[in-house]
């Protein structure tokens, strides 16, 4: 639609259209676009939307466009400073974590630790505003 190809390889950087991208270089939570998305269960929706209001209240603007590797991509280009989301599969998030990293971003779970991709929540950013996302999921 929009005439796009991200890609990334391990240890060769991260593109769009072949021209090699970057994550953004905004350090401030309060000036930064973040994304999610909201999980199938009603639980996990119903925590979804509370962390939602709560990056409402602390981001600049929040973002849903429908689709995890997208937004991952998104915060690879610089487009968004962070993406955050509970209940995806591996396949939802590989690729675009593998972008993320190579963009020069950050990526882990919830808690700050290494992210696997076989256990969800995912937590991804340009790496400036990643601790004051942990704190605000923390909340």
């Amino acid at each position: 639609m929009r005439d796009e190809m991200f890609s990334a390889e391990r240890g060769r950087g991260a593109a769009l259209n072949d021209r090699r991208i970057q994550v953004s270089q905004i350090n401030s939570l309060n000036q930064a676009m973040v994304c999610t998305g909201f999980p199938y269960d009603l639980p996990g929706r119903v925590e979804a939307t509370r962390l939602m209001a709560d990056f409402v209240v602390n981001g600049q603007a929040v973002r849903r466009d429908g689709s995890a590797a997208l937004d991952l991509a998104y915060v690879a280009g610089g487009r968004f400073e962070g993406f955050w989301e509970i209940g995806l599969r591996p396949w939802d998030v590989a690729a675009g974590v593998l972008m993320v990293e190579e963009a020069g971003g950050r990526v882990t779970n919830f808690k700050g630790q290494p992210f696997d991709i076989y256990h969800p929540p995912i937590l991804a950013s340009n790496g400036f505003v990643h601790e004051q996302m942990l704190a605000t999921l923390a909340v």
